[in-house]
């Protein structure tokens, strides 16, 4: 029985086939209880794509993710050498893909795999190694930025200021007082040397000596990410939300930079028939992403991240996006989103926003093709906006080792 391809148009199925793909799990045929296992489902994955994974909690979102990054490390070297990935990990569950799921050797047995754990590179914030290590929790290095590589913007983002009221005026005034390389010590010094605004002062410093605090301020020490076949996870479950935020804006930035300027030299390359060491595709995950990418407001990442969705293609960086709340994602990257991956939804604003982007190609509401889903964890419907073709899919069990399942009392 031939593989369902999702994410490739027939040119590249035609042209490669089922190489460079992703096993996702298999395809659901019937409804509710009656469904029953056919055709291996699989993923493109040589491709940029915006992917959003959705599903209300406990119904497999991180678990998916988790599929995603294995499948990733799967992929033959000839393909895996000219791609990389970076997963934001806001709730710490994704280090344990280092262990192999023994307690999951059985359904793996029927799906012809064994437990396994994964080269993935851990990192953590520099100035929270104390907790992790006290934890137990398996990092491979740290990271820190220096402030210097904050502009104003991205302070008045984190702090949540308005750049038109007094504090906003402070900051932006005090940091145009500043050299190329400063700590946060310069910047309160700035502050204070700033005329005017003595009632904002104290607010002002005050802020810039609690981000002392935050873990992230050091030597610029971030990791190479873009390197061929890593797979970096950033552990971001101890940092405070709006500092995620400005540390997924930063990590961001570098990533789009970083591919923009290599994309040049290969496209140079191709005119001029010359070869080049090649930077590898990334792909960005995130968990949680409504938090990063919201539909109103805006957060220090929400500018870098709406760039990648509509600008990421050229450059070749897939972004997938994982939310309970899809409603609560900013709509261009669900308009942006070429598959979608929802488990099973119940509120009403998360299954109208999968009606506004997918309604032109199906057959029925989306409601019902959820609604038929069996009550078992996993299952999911897959929207594919390539093929403008909806599957119903059970994904495939984990290799590595879980940790996002709830614990229980007994």
């Amino acid at each position: 029985m031939p593989e369902i391809v999702v994410g490739r148009n027939d040119d590249d199925t035609r042209k490669y086939g089922t190489e460079g793909t992703l096993l996702l799990g298999k395809h659901l045929v019937g409804t509710g209880e009656d469904a029953h296992l056919t055709t291996p489902v699989l993923i493109d994955a040589i491709r940029p794509h915006i992917l959003t994974i959705t599903g209300k909690r406990g119904e497999g979102k991180s678990f998916t993710l988790g599929v995603v990054v294995e499948e990733l490390v799967k992929l033959p070297q000839h393909i895996k050498k000219n791609l990389c990935s970076i997963l934001i990990d806001t709730q710490g569950i994704f280090w344990t893909m280092k262990s192999p799921a023994e307690k999951s050797a059985q359904m793996l047995k029927g799906w012809n795999m064994q437990p396994t754990g994964f080269d993935v590179q851990v990192y953590i914030p520099a100035g929270q190694e104390r907790t992790f290590s006290s934890a137990g929790v398996d990092y491979d290095d740290t990271f820190s930025f220096a402030p210097s590589e904050l502009s104003a913007e991205d302070w008045i983002g984190v702090f949540g200021l308005d750049p038109n009221e007094p504090l906003g005026i402070l900051l932006q005034k005090s940091f145009a007082k500043l050299s190329d390389k400063y700590s946060i010590n310069d910047i309160v010094e700035a502050v204070r040397a700033t005329e005017g605004f003595e009632m904002e002062k104290l607010g002002l410093e005050n802020r810039f000596e609690a981000a002392k605090g935050w873990g992230i301020f050091g030597e610029s020490r971030m990791p190479s990410l873009l390197e061929s076949a890593k797979i970096s996870i950033l552990d971001l479950s101890l940092t405070p939300q709006n500092v995620r935020t400005l540390l997924v804006a930063l990590a961001s930035k570098k990533i789009y930079t970083e591919r923009v300027a290599a994309r040049r030299k290969e496209e140079l390359a191709e005119i001029e028939m010359s070869s080049i060491k090649r930077t590898p595709m990334p792909w960005i995950l995130i968990d949680e992403a409504h938090n990063y990418l919201p539909s109103e407001g805006s957060t220090p990442a929400t500018n870098i991240l709406n760039r990648i969705v509509k600008e990421g293609r050229q450059p070749g960086i897939t972004l997938v996006l994982a939310t309970q709340m899809p409603y609560k994602l900013h709509p261009d990257a669900l308009a942006q989103t070429d598959l979608i991956l929802s488990h099973r939804l119940t509120a009403k604003n998360d299954i109208d926003a999968l009606k506004a982007i997918m309604q032109t190609y199906m057959l029925y509401d989306v409601t019902k093709y959820i609604n038929e889903l069996p009550k078992l964890k996993g299952v999911a419907i897959i929207l594919d906006d390539n093929s403008e073709r909806i599957y119903k899919v059970r994904v495939r069990p984990r290799q590595s080792w879980h940790a996002g399942s709830s614990p229980v009392a007994i």
